[in-house]
């Protein structure tokens, strides 16, 4: 178990943290905004560092290469779902970008099983930073005016690079449909 490996636990370890803070709301309010900001986001920040050392110290693996986009998934998906849970973001914004990764996941597995690696494109990057960007903000303690226009708009950006970023993967590797059904 590597560096980068434990890093990638960690954040796994760190959603349902996050969570109990969130949903369960175990301290006086401010305290738990707080609480449940700084484990999102030093969760988000993982990602970043498993991957960076990964590279950079040579230790890629295939735990890493399963277990890292995995932890990514559900750490969106956890933190969306509570939002849609808590009545602070729409619904529909969870299921749109939680199908995605549903359907990308599967769409790698058919990779997979043909022997063609799906890597991760810039697209899909940004489509993953303004995911995060949107948790971020709802988890600030900010006044309600001006929270759900801006609100709004993240989330029409995040769902925009969602869906776009769905129909590139898709049109890039458009041969695993003919090959895979």
């Amino acid at each position: 178990m590597n560096l980068p490996n434990k890093i990638t636990l960690l954040r796994i370890v760190l959603i349902p943290a996050f969570l109990v803070v969130y949903l369960m709301q175990p301290f006086d309010a401010e305290v738990n905004t707080w609480l449940s900001l700084i484990l999102f986001s030093v969760a988000a920040a993982t990602d970043a560092l498993d991957g960076y050392l990964a590279r950079k110290l040579k230790l890629v693996s295939n735990f890493g290469k399963l277990m890292d986009p995995l932890a990514d998934k559900l750490l969106v998906a956890a933190a969306l779902v509570a939002f849609a849970a808590m009545g602070d973001l729409s619904v529909w914004v969870a299921i749109i970008i939680i199908s995605r990764e549903f359907y990308i996941s599967g769409l790698r597995q058919l990779a997979l099983e043909q022997n063609i690696v799906m890597a991760a494109d810039l697209l899909g990057k940004l489509k993953t930073i303004f995911q995060i960007v949107l948790i971020i903000y709802v988890l600030l303690p900010i006044e309600a005016l001006v929270f759900a226009p801006v609100t709004v708009g993240l989330a029409i950006i995040a769902v925009v690079f969602t869906i776009w970023s769905a129909v590139d993967y898709t049109l890039k590797n458009k041969q695993l449909f003919s090959k895979g059904i």
